[in-house]
């Protein structure tokens, strides 16, 4: 099946192009920016080498409809979404930090706590907790944003304002409105059947200094799902929960001998395994925005987004 895995595009008045682990982002006159969801899959900061037939798409609606779900509590870069697998908005200064929320001691937590810690990015968890049991408290674990290719890494809010990568004024922005939200997200799951188990948000500010919720929501690559039918049945009999996110990657490469490290091969994706992780996000995208996937025309990607990018620039 026809992927989108690079882009070359050249819009009127473009400036630079970012090319990140999934989107390719084109800077429009230092005005607007182009953001292109590719069908790239990454994991443990590394990208695999076949794209998920979909994946951009699904991305980048759900993203967008989750910016037009939370834009009265928190607001956000984007202006228009011309193209299934592009978004378009405000060119932003981003801030040099991923905000990481947790309700649920998964995934990186979980593996941190299971070596003995009870501290993470100089917050403390609780004891007696076992995999995928609820924090009293959501916890704000924010890692540095690496450059492409490097891994992000946690950090405590004290290194953050000490090294003065934020500054203390933005910073409570940045918990505030991580917070609102993480709970307006989980109110929105809830209402889905599911549990938003973790997420990270992208924050950025714009030319007049205003903070902004910037690049993906609520998606399969930026937070991590629960269904809510079962998930005490599970915990009480120490099962796996169902999740709809990308672990489900990350569990097949550990299987498989990989986690990034160097030295390390990635394993052979064959056409069914790509067809079911492209069928494990269409459930993700059904499941949280509760409503049918309808698929793009997928036979010419780059010709179809050129275009429908093209019209919208210059209609302006």
């Amino acid at each position: 099946m026809n992927t989108i895995t690079t882009t070359n595009f050249n819009f009127p008045n473009q400036k630079s192009v970012y090319r990140g682990k999934v989107r390719e982002v084109y800077n429009i006159n230092d005005e607007l920016l182009v953001m292109v969801a590719t069908d790239r899959l990454s994991a443990f900061d590394v990208v695999l080498p076949k794209g998920i037939p979909y994946k951009g798409q699904i991305l980048n609606q759900i993203a967008t409809k989750f910016m037009e779900l939370t834009s009265d509590i928190v607001p956000n870069w984007l202006i228009a979404t011309p193209d299934p697998n592009v978004a378009i908005g405000h060119l932003c200064e981003p801030f040099k930090v991923e905000m990481v929320i947790r309700g649920y001691l998964s995934g990186h937590a979980a593996r941190e706590y299971a070596l003995g810690k009870r501290t993470i990015c100089g917050v403390t968890m609780e004891e007696g907790l076992k995999e995928n049991d609820k924090f009293k408290t959501p916890i704000i674990t924010p890692t540095t944003k690496a450059d492409n290719g490097s891994h992000d890494e946690d950090i405590s809010r004290e290194a953050i304002l000490s090294n003065e990568i934020v500054s203390e004024e933005d910073y409570l922005v940045l918990e505030q409105y991580t917070r609102a939200l993480y709970q307006r997200g989980t109110e929105i799951a809830a209402n889905r059947g599911l549990i938003l188990v973790d997420t990270k948000y992208e924050f950025g500010k714009t030319k007049d200094g205003k903070i902004v919720l910037i690049d993906e929501i609520h998606t399969p690559d930026s937070s991590r799902y629960f269904y809510a039918d079962g998930y005490q049945e599970c915990q009480d009999r120490g099962q796996e929960q169902k999740q709809l996110s990308k672990e489900f990657v990350r569990r097949w490469l550990i299987e498989n001998d990989f986690q990034g490290k160097e030295g390390q091969q990635i394993p052979n994706m064959t056409d069914e395994y790509i067809e079911s992780v492209s069928e494990r996000y269409i459930e993700l995208y059904e499941n949280i925005l509760g409503e049918k996937f309808v698929k793009a025309d997928i036979s010419d990607i780059n010709e179809r987004i050129e275009k429908n990018v093209l019209s919208y620039l210059t209609s302006l």
